[in-house]
């Protein structure tokens, strides 16, 4: 079988794995304490322009989403998302049962718009039993979305000026921010993030890690005691010398981005194709995710040879499904599938 269903099948980019290799008898302290991740904690603050954030390494996003979450918000506060956020429907519940509830709002292709984020809020300050009610007070978007879509800048920007508005705090699950950052029709980079945002997190785990995000922490509120945070949540790695270096080798020579943006040339390839046979797309975007809506009868093909995800019904006889490149997807899986598509299309 040829995968396609997600963008961390594979282990780790050889550089990371060279330098493990390589360090492997260091002692080092624990915690994320040691030289490897003050250094790829500076890197990383200089590529966000900014020298006041806090940078946290944290094994996974569950347990980055679950810890931003639990660090910021009080007991009776909740976190507005799209229905289809990762919080709300692929983290068994983690915020949830952390105490806090996501108040998931509609959405059509996977992001919230500052309105929706307004009339929430006002929705909630009008309601004569608004203590009785899950008080919002952080909003939660990832860039990319899980449909692949992205924020624009000025999308970002009204966003931000809602939630500063109304004390919200800001959050971006940024778990494949190399595939948005890289894309054709992208506008927000690192430093509009950290200027923007009240804390965000830069993905390690699909893009070229073995494991790990880079939490980046702008608010200084959200500063104060947040290590005490991730320790409780389990977040944080008693080697944590192993992320250090992963972000390290990541943000050195540019790496991070020259492996996402390969990605996104191997998923245009495919998109192409879809195009090319008129092939609708459940949301279109620019970055490693398709969404392409296929008869039963070619996925019935399809399936056997190649690994996708499935998305949703459409019809008695399309489904939607996804299809996914990653950073080490190789070029030759992507021209034969493009030419086995070609075929059965």
């Amino acid at each position: 079988m040829i995968y396609f269903n997600c963008d961390y099948n594979e282990g780790a980019h050889e550089k990371i794995l060279e330098r493990i290799v390589q360090t492997n008898w260091e002692q080092t302290e624990g915690y994320g304490g040691d030289r490897y991740c003050s250094q790829a904690r500076k890197l990383i603050l200089e590529q966000c322009q900014t020298e006041n954030a806090a940078v946290h390494f944290l094994v996974g996003g569950t347990q980055a989403n679950a810890t931003v979450i639990a660090a910021s918000l009080r007991t009776y506060q909740g976190v507005l998302a799209a229905q289809t956020a990762h919080i709300n429907v692929h983290e068994t519940g983690a915020v949830e049962a952390g105490g806090h509830k996501v108040l998931a709002l509609p959405s059509e292709n996977g992001k919230l718009t500052a309105e929706q984020v307004e009339e929430a809020y006002q929705a909630h300050i009008a309601d004569d039993s608004r203590e009785h009610i899950v008080q919002p007070k952080m909003v939660y978007i990832s860039q990319p979305t899980e449909l692949g879509t992205q924020y624009t800048l000025a999308e970002l920007e009204a966003l931000s000026a809602v939630c500063r508005k109304n004390d919200l705090f800001l959050f971006v699950d940024g778990a494949r921010l190399g595939y948005g950052l890289t894309a054709s029709d992208n506008d927000v980079m690192l430093p509009d993030l950290a200027r923007l945002c009240d804390v965000f997190y830069i993905g390690g785990t699909k893009v070229g890690a073995l494991f790990g995000e880079a939490v980046v922490i702008s608010n200084p509120v959200l500063q104060k005691d947040f290590r005490y945070v991730i320790k409780q949540q389990g977040g944080m790695l008693a080697k944590g010398r192993l992320l250090g270096i992963q972000f390290l080798t990541l943000f050195e020579d540019n790496l991070y981005m020259e492996i996402a943006g390969y990605a996104n040339e191997l998923a245009e390839q495919i998109r192409a194709v879809f195009h090319q046979k008129q092939i609708p797309l459940l949301v279109e975007n620019r970055t490693n995710q398709l969404f392409p809506i296929l008869p039963d009868d070619v996925l019935e093909k399809l399936s056997r040879k190649y690994c996708y995800s499935y998305q949703q019904r459409i019809d008695e006889k399309h489904s939607a499904v996804r299809f996914c490149t990653s950073w080490a997807t190789q070029k030759s899986a992507v021209e034969e599938l493009c030419s086995d598509l070609m075929k059965v299309l």
